[in-house]
């Protein structure tokens, strides 16, 4: 087959990574020069603990198997099982901490709660005051910045991959293929559109009434912080924003910072192979988006790591925003459709996206008999 994939985040990569394992030639087409979008901007965690559970747990666990034996095969997708910990330091979040270690799929994630001493074990770096911690040992991280790029250095290397970028798709045409803004036609057998955000357009042409909504969020890196961040880091306010973490505890859970709500914060934490730290995030959902950056979240997050890294922080280097596209039902795990014959569209992973990525394409070329 000859498979043209539209859109080269994460998403539109996976699905050419399947389509050239399975013997497959693809073009992939880009509208940037190369990827720029929301599979660039975040944590690059590979975030199992909080995913509801069935489908959409299935799905994350199945990504992470497959990350883990891609980033073997290529070491600049940076993928290391480095796990997580969600330190808590009241008797509220600790109640929500001890209802998921409850869950009957607590196993399967890899739950644990640990005392201070054994969280400060598994992740020395967490000098800071807490009560306990929840340890999820199947959480792993990837390059998020690197990893298209090393994808597609290795997709490459099979001799059956082409790589178009900056080039719109303006049209589909005829049976199986696409128009750019070069006015160059590109056919094949089937066509995947993996427009990320970008849901003006062509898209809105063809599904006028996508239920897939944008989301936008501010996160901050930092210069090397000087020692080993042996796992991500969440803090409690993340228990709102997963499912797996609903339940009678979370419904009683003291109320967020003022600054922490008003922006529907959570701190998420990673640490880059350069010795930085990616941190975030806020949510906006309400169009149109600020076109810049506000300080009072970056405040509350470097107040609230260095609570628990009980140390300042590093210099901040870098602040962006980022904007992802999710379902609107946020219990899909994305939205999968097909908008003509041998064409589909597939979007709205939310903040799934660079978890969930490789079983979703995984997905898309068992359905379509790749």
């Amino acid at each position: 087959m000859r498979v043209i994939v539209v859109g080269a985040g994460v998403v539109g990569t996976m699905h050419a990574w399947h389509a050239v394992e399975r013997g497959h030639e693809v073009v992939q087409i880009e509208r940037e020069k190369e990827a720029r979008g929301a599979s660039l901007r975040n944590f690059g965690q590979v975030w199992v603990s909080g995913r509801a559970g069935g489908e959409e747990l299935e799905t994350a666990l199945r990504a992470r198997e497959l990350w883990e034996e891609i980033g073997g095969r290529v070491p600049g997708v940076g993928f290391r099982a480095n796990g997580s910990l969600t330190p808590v330091r009241t008797d509220a979040e600790l109640a929500v901490a001890q209802a998921a270690v409850a869950r009957t799929d607590a196993a399967a994630r890899g739950y644990k709660l640990l005392t201070p001493a054994e969280a400060r074990a598994v992740n020395p770096a967490l000098r800071g005051a807490f009560t306990a911690a929840l340890y999820c040992e199947r959480d792993a991280a990837v390059e998020p910045r690197t990893a298209q790029l090393a994808l597609k250095e290795a997709l490459l290397a099979s001799g059956r991959y082409t790589f178009l970028g900056g080039r719109e798709i303006r049209d589909l045409v005829g049976e199986h293929g696409v128009r750019d803004d070069h006015g160059d036609v590109h056919t094949g057998d089937a066509v995947v559109l993996c427009p990320g955000a970008a849901l003006s357009g062509l898209v809105r042409e063809l599904v006028p009434d996508l239920p897939v909504r944008r989301v936008r969020l501010q996160m901050m890196q930092t210069d090397p912080l000087g020692e080993p961040l042996t796992t991500s880091v969440a803090d409690a306010d993340s228990f709102r924003y997963y499912p797996a973490y609903d339940s009678a505890a979370l419904d009683a859970a003291q109320p967020q910072a003022p600054v922490a709500a008003e922006h529907r914060m959570q701190l998420l934490m990673v640490q880059r192979r350069d010795g930085g730290l990616t941190i975030g995030d806020t949510h906006e959902y309400e169009h149109p988006f600020a076109f810049d950056t506000v300080e009072e979240p970056y405040e509350h997050l470097t107040e609230l790591v260095e609570g628990f890294l009980g140390r300042p922080l590093p210099r901040i280097r870098r602040r962006w925003a980022g904007v992802y596209a999710q379902c609107t039902d946020t219990a899909r795990v994305v939205h999968r459709q097909q908008v003509r014959d041998g064409a589909w569209l597939v979007t709205g992973p939310g903040g799934r996206g660079m978890t969930c990525s490789p079983a979703i394409a995984e997905r898309t070329a068992n359905e379509l008999g790749w």
